[in-house]
């Protein structure tokens, strides 16, 4: 696929964001209608990796509706969010300033993060749960990375693992509980088209652009892009919890958090990686 067929795709996402966006806002998932708590979406092992952040600059990609930038910025830091819908960024904008925290939002496909930001560079780099499937290219995030991170920092990737992102329930209704791998594991593909009206919040229905590409990338596609890049891979974690149910037949564990029946299987991983 060309680079061309990649950023008219990445252009139909980013539409679907922008009509994703009222609906999690209308939804309870995000916690919006509450006193603002985004640290629930964090697995206690990602502030053991990430450390100490107050007064260190740290960067959101693919951020969305900014919850997890604002858990930065209660922590310390000078964080910066950034995300390709302009809708998402217009309603973070929104949410970090009745949150009372100060955040610097910029609208941009995370291919052209280093001249949106104007070259600027950060101790840490995050990017969080279900981002990098919207990625066609994996080596070019992995350089555009290298160049936003100063000599020395952090890059944090928290992901949905490549196995949670094969299974899926039964096709056909009332045929049981069990899961099945309907997906690659692996990328090389080609992305995988849908088109739904319903995200995975309790929101209503998404108006307008339906149609979304996902890209499988599984966990040595990720090592290899990122030390092909030159960064050093200092720590990966698998976890077998999610921060919501995805699925009903979950149990809500001590945590707070959420995993399938035994047997245990990875649903989640954390990956820190240094320039």
């Amino acid at each position: 696929m060309t680079s061309d067929e990649h950023a008219r795709l990445m252009r139909v996402n980013q539409a679907n964001w922008d009509a994703r966006t009222p609906v999690h806002l209308a939804s309870r998932f995000y916690g919006l209608d509450e006193d603002l708590d985004p640290e629930r979406w964090f697995a206690a092992f990602e502030w053991e990796d990430l450390g100490e952040l107050t007064g260190r600059d740290v960067l959101h990609l693919q951020c969305h509706l900014g919850t997890e930038t604002v858990a930065f910025a209660r922590r310390g830091a000078r964080a910066v969010g950034l995300d390709f819908s302009e809708a998402s960024v217009a309603a973070a904008r929104e949410i970090a300033a009745e949150a009372g925290v100060d955040v610097e939002y910029v609208p941009a496909n995370v291919y052209d993060a280093v001249d949106a930001l104007g070259g600027r560079q950060f101790d840490v780099v995050y990017t969080g749960k279900g981002a990098l499937c919207y990625l066609p290219d994996l080596a070019r995030w992995a350089d555009v990375i290298g160049q936003l991170l100063r000599p020395g920092g952090l890059l944090y990737v928290v992901e949905f693992h490549p196995l949670l992102n094969s299974l899926g329930p039964k096709p056909a209704p009332g045929e049981g509980p069990e899961l099945l791998l309907r997906h690659d594991y692996l990328g090389g593909g080609g992305p995988v088209r849908r088109d739904a009206t319903r995200t995975y919040t309790d929101g209503p229905a998404v108006e307008g652009a339906t149609e979304s590409f996902e890209w499988m990338h599984g966990i040595g596609e990720v090592l290899g892009a990122l030390t092909e890049a030159g960064l050093s891979v200092r720590r990966l974690r698998e976890s077998d919890e999610l921060p919501w149910p995805r699925w009903p037949q979950m149990r809500h564990t001590p945590s707070g958090w959420w995993r399938l029946p035994e047997p245990r299987i990875p649903l989640l991983y954390g990956l820190l990686a240094t320039r």
